[in-house]
């Protein structure tokens, strides 16, 4: 008989810069995420997990090896065995890595799934663009990378925007597909340029990253966030540029730059300040701080926070709402707003792209960004 282990669930991890151990509420967290998945994992993954749990709950293999007849048992016991000397801390980690994987799959499996009369849109790989009832969605889908933004996903983002901003939606709405929101700039975007190519890299980066950030800046439409998860980096800075930014409360915001030896972009030098004061935006900005939702909120970079557990629902009733609102209406209202800004905004915009092009070329960037990876390998 195929054994059936038992289902222990998780959590997909919320990490930063480095992976981190887990602790055992997000232990607890894990195994109740596993029950939500809808297909079968087989056999040989069920059997993982099962040894993972044991592993993480009670140490090495302690049980009496089973008889040779008794396939079930024999089946859990070999698992388990098989790991050894594996900590208890590394084995909740791999645990929860092995479910974060399973959850991020089938979710991309759910919207790889999704009918034509969604209103999917052709030509994105590393985007899910769909528009309906009058609302174009923006969907990060890289799951599996914590939806980190890569070249590629640079030209896809600006693609999507300049066609919401001329269809015939009412507004458009930028989420993240999985656990996570985006965890930002893909730091292998810095790793595969050879020595003699960094100057050239730092330019076109900078040209890419101000077209960008231009982009949030011109759209002439309501434009909102819908922050499903941690969010770190350049998805975070550009919040400011958005509209409307709705959380669940188990999003995070961290821009992480001087760690990284890098600049803030995305406007946020000048917006961060004008939106939260001068000394939270310096914690935020220079030191690395990071806001939970509700703190987020309360300095007015989020709208709103909702509960995880109806966070979805709740937001897209509302999104809803509002793109029955006249189109044309909406779109006017927010140039008013926003036009007396737009000229200021793309002046930092050029200023902070070329502080970065500087400090990718400096050593002391290119530093830090080794000694990230480098604890990234020990972990």
């Amino acid at each position: 008989r195929p054994t059936q282990a038992v289902c222990v669930p998780a959590i997909h991890l919320h990490m930063t810069a480095a992976t981190m151990q887990v602790s055992q509420k997000d232990f607890q967290k894990a195994q109740e995420q596993l029950k939500l998945l809808k297909k079968d994992p087989g056999n040989e993954i069920k059997l993982k997990l099962y040894a993972l749990f044991k592993q993480a709950t009670e140490g090495p293999c302690n049980a009496p090896k089973p008889g040779m007849l008794d396939f079930v048992k024999k089946a859990k016991w070999d698992a388990w065995n098989s790991l050894g000397k594996l900590s208890q801390d590394d084995a909740r980690q791999k645990y929860a890595e092995l479910v974060s994987s399973l959850v991020s799959a089938e979710s991309a499996s759910q919207k790889k799934e999704a009918s034509p009369e969604e209103g999917r849109h052709d030509g994105y790989e590393t985007l899910i663009v769909t528009t309906k009832n009058n609302i174009t969605k923006i969907m990060f889908n890289r799951p599996d990378r914590k939806n980190a933004i890569n070249r590629q996903m640079y030209r896809e983002i600006i693609k999507a925007l300049e066609e919401a901003g001329k269809n015939d939606s009412t507004i458009a709405v930028i989420t993240g597909n999985g656990d996570y929101y985006s965890s930002g700039n893909d730091l292998n975007n810095f790793t595969d340029v050879q020595p003699g190519e960094m100057e050239k890299m730092a330019k076109d980066g900078a040209a890419l990253l101000k077209e960008f950030v231009d982009h949030f800046i011109d759209f002439p439409k309501p434009l909102i966030a819908v922050v499903n998860g941690p969010a770190i980096g350049i998805c975070v800075t550009v919040l400011g540029l958005c509209d409307l930014v709705y959380a669940s409360d188990r999003a995070t915001f961290h821009s992480p730059f001087s760690q990284l030896g890098q600049s803030p972009e995305g406007c946020s030098s000048y917006l961060f300040p004008k939106i939260m004061g001068l000394a939270k935006a310096s914690e935020m900005l220079l030191f690395n701080k990071k806001l939970t939702a509700a703190e987020a909120c309360a300095l007015g970079l989020v709208t709103e926070v909702f509960p995880d557990s109806s966070f979805q629902k709740e937001v897209w009733a509302r999104l809803e709402a509002y793109a029955s609102l006249p189109k044309n209406s909406l779109a006017v209202s927010k140039q008013l707003l926003r036009s007396m800004e737009k000229e200021k905004l793309h002046a930092v915009n050029s200023r902070e792209c070329e502080v970065l092009t500087e400090r990718w070329l400096s050593d002391e960037c290119v530093n830090a960004i080794v000694s990230f990876f480098q604890k990234k390998s020990k972990l």
